[in-house]
């Protein structure tokens, strides 16, 4: 009995394997154009991971499949706050728009990829008298794709850096998102 459970196990995890490929590829090709959000912890990196602590990451996003092809192009708009360590009446935000290039890696079931591209950022504190500033920057991460049967989830981890007079920001956003 329990050598025809082995081979039947087996069998079965190919098939997995078998669908959630071609799911993967028919959602590209039936799927050119994707619509999406995600939500997550954003975490402050260098200067203003001294003054700030953990945050929160809000994005939507437009994804656009090439099909047949590992590359990809997607468009995020994202909205990030920190919250002011010792005292809870400031928070600095940051809010983008991102023009991205997503470049996917072989996988069974779950895809890798790596994603990266240029922005557009919003930086603001809502301490009186503060300035905000519009900056570019760029961002970098990767991230696993898993397809599901009538859309797909993603988690991804992106290093972003906004580049301004003085200096620049940095901060990593790690989200869990749904696309459509």
């Amino acid at each position: 009995m329990r050598k025809s459970r082995i081979p039947a196990a087996m069998m079965a995890f190919a098939m997995l394997a078998v669908a959630g490929t071609a799911n993967a590829q028919v959602s590209t090709i039936l799927k050119p154009v994707q619509i999406g959000v995600a939500l997550g912890a954003a975490v402050p990196l260098s200067d203003l991971g001294n003054s700030f602590s953990t945050g929160f990451n809000v994005t939507g996003t437009i994804g656009i499949n090439v099909p047949l092809l590992p590359v990809g192009f997607r468009i995020d708009a994202a909205y990030n706050q920190f919250g002011a360590k010792g005292t809870s009446n400031v928070n600095a935000k940051i809010a983008g728009v991102s023009g991205n290039v997503v470049f996917g890696m072989p996988g069974v079931v779950i895809t890798p990829y790596l994603i990266g591209g240029v922005g557009y950022y919003r930086v603001s504190s809502s301490a009186t008298g503060s300035v905000a500033s519009n900056n570019f920057g760029f961002n970098a991460g990767a991230g696993v794709k898993i397809p599901l049967i009538a859309f797909s989830t993603f988690i991804e981890a992106r290093y972003n850096r906004v580049s301004k007079s003085g200096g620049s920001t940095s901060f990593v956003p790690v989200t869990v998102g749904v696309m459509f």
